[in-house]
């Protein structure tokens, strides 16, 4: 498999799936600006996020993933089919469960994430309506979790990384066609929601019945937990879910503290966040999600000098385009916030407030990239321990830098301090992984990174000239121009940092890579 044209497909799936993002933002932003109803409906949206992350996305695929891959090299298809019945039938059960007490307790849950909506009744039991519309979500995304997990250890990355595309467009469309005519427009976000998890589920269908892996659910649970893999998942789930946990801990207290902030904070940390996860997802997330079956695939065979380069390459790639990322996005901070955002009733104060968030989440961006390219070292051994002990470290740190940032950068400090942890977490997994010679550098790192800092210069001298330009403000009435300005700026800046890089001798082919 050629990594790299692999890398760059699920790239080009996540870059619609962000672009489009960025659409449904703009629209909301456009919409609903920044006030008490957006807070209320990013805390609710956030909540079966939360559980995605904590049941499928995260805790889930991380257990789940390297075993089937196990299962696949060594005991065949049949054996593996069965796990997936299995597993699917314990999950969705499980997960039944947990919607109908979500919905039955959601005014607790909004109040135990952000017990500063209860200064404002209508917006805290909108929060809670919304909840209850949305819960179901954490449902259909975990059988999405489940077919991504069996779709990319079969090598099928296209389906899984185009999904979030639906939800998106659900979004867009509720937006544009169905909130203009309801009572409280923003609970048409909501349902948009419950109508792009069924979306995303009917995707999955015709890709995992093609590689004859759809699963079949008993209505026997026990039968299920008799198989050996599904008890393996299991108990690799416990110290996975706590990893998990321990991240969402932190973003349940970031969220109730940005609640007691000035109204708006939830949302302009929201809209940031929204921008983070374009670079995020095009390298993190896609670099993530290839090589997580891969690193399995090596640690199954037992070829240490295989997985070792795996994650070399995935380390030199998230340096060549995270750095310049982070670095664009703390430059030009105004005006890509100002384009995106700076329409109908989102302010300029709300466009200096998410700007000053975007660039606190941009000093961490690069710890962010490497915590999805570092943990799956990790996870493909089956040690999910590690980075639990890891995390759990940083969620204090985390903290503690809450206490001293807030106070003077109020929500711009809670970015800061998540930023600041990713990077602190990412070091640390580094240094586990190289003390136990899991990963050894190749040669080249020094120039590797000198060359690198060369570039990275040029292009932030390149980005603070030509954005001090224009008064981007000024350019509200003139959306388009605006765009493409922008727009230009950002194909000058990367023509300046890859062309100074090829002159210093970087080569395309040079970050290729195959594997079996």
């Amino acid at each position: 498999m050629n990594l790299h044209k692999t890398l760059a497909t699920v790239s080009g799936m996540t870059m619609l799936s962000r672009v489009t993002g960025l659409i449904r933002e703009f629209l909301i932003a456009r919409a609903f600006g920044a006030s008490a109803y957006t807070d209320a409906f990013f805390v609710a949206f956030r909540i079966p996020n939360l559980l995605r992350r904590l049941f499928a996305e995260g805790a889930f695929s991380q257990a789940f993933v390297p075993i089937l891959a196990e299962y696949k090299n060594r005991k065949g298809d049949e054996a593996t089919k069965e796990l997936a019945d299995h597993v699917a039938t314990v999950l969705t059960l499980t997960l039944l469960a947990t919607c109908i007490l979500g919905i039955l307790g959601a005014p607790a849950v909004v109040y135990l994430v952000a017990s500063g909506l209860a200064s404002e009744p209508d917006a805290y039991h909108a929060s809670v309506v919304m909840t209850q519309i949305m819960f179901p979500y954490i449902g259909f995304m975990s059988f999405v979790a489940l077919s991504g997990g069996i779709l990319n250890t079969w090598r099928e990355f296209k389906v899984p990384a185009l999904t979030p595309v639906l939800l998106n467009l659900s979004f867009i469309a509720a937006s544009l066609f169905v909130a203009p005519y309801m009572a409280q427009p923003v609970y048409a976000l909501a349902f948009a929601v419950l109508v792009g998890g069924i979306l995303q589920v009917a995707i999955q269908v015709p890709a995992l019945r093609r590689i004859g892996m759809l699963p079949h659910l008993s209505i026997n649970p026990a039968f299920a937990l008799r198989d050996p893999g599904v008890r393996r998942v299991l108990k690799q789930m416990i110290p996975a879910t706590l990893a998990v946990s321990v991240a969402q801990i932190s973003l349940i207290i970031n969220t109730n503290i940005a609640s007691h902030l000035a109204h708006g904070s939830v949302s302009w940390l929201s809209y940031a966040d929204r921008l983070m996860e374009l670079p995020t997802g095009l390298l993190g997330v896609a670099l993530g999600t290839i090589l997580l079956p891969s690193l399995s695939r090596a640690h199954a065979t037992g070829n240490k000098t295989e997985y070792s380069a795996l994650l070399d390459w995935g380390l030199r790639l998230t340096f060549l385009l995270a750095m310049p990322a982070a670095v664009a996005l703390a430059v030009l901070a105004e005006p890509i916030t100002t384009t995106l955002y700076h329409y109908g009733k989102f302010s300029q104060y709300s466009v200096l407030m998410t700007e000053r968030a975007l660039i606190a989440y941009g000093v961490g961006l690069i710890g962010l990239i490497l915590v999805k390219i570092l943990a799956p070292g990790f996870y493909a051994r089956q040690d999910i321990r590690t980075p639990v002990k890891i995390a759990i470290g940083v969620l204090i740190a985390t903290q503690l830098m809450n206490l001293g940032l807030v106070p003077i950068l109020a929500h711009a400090g809670l970015a800061l301090s998540i930023g600041l942890g990713a990077c602190l977490n990412a070091g640390f997994l580094f240094w586990g992984l190289r003390t136990r010679e899991i990963y050894v550098p190749n040669p080249g790192w020094t120039i590797f990174l000198v060359r690198l800092v060369g570039g990275l210069f040029l292009l932030a001298g390149t980005a603070m000239w030509m954005g001090s330009q224009f008064d981007w403000f000024a350019l509200q009435a003139r959306p388009l121009l605006r765009i493409g300005v922008l727009s230009g700026i950002v194909v000058s800046c990367g023509a300046v940092y890859f062309g100074a890089l090829m002159l210093m001798g970087f080569r395309f082919a040079d970050f290729k890579r195959t594997t079996v």
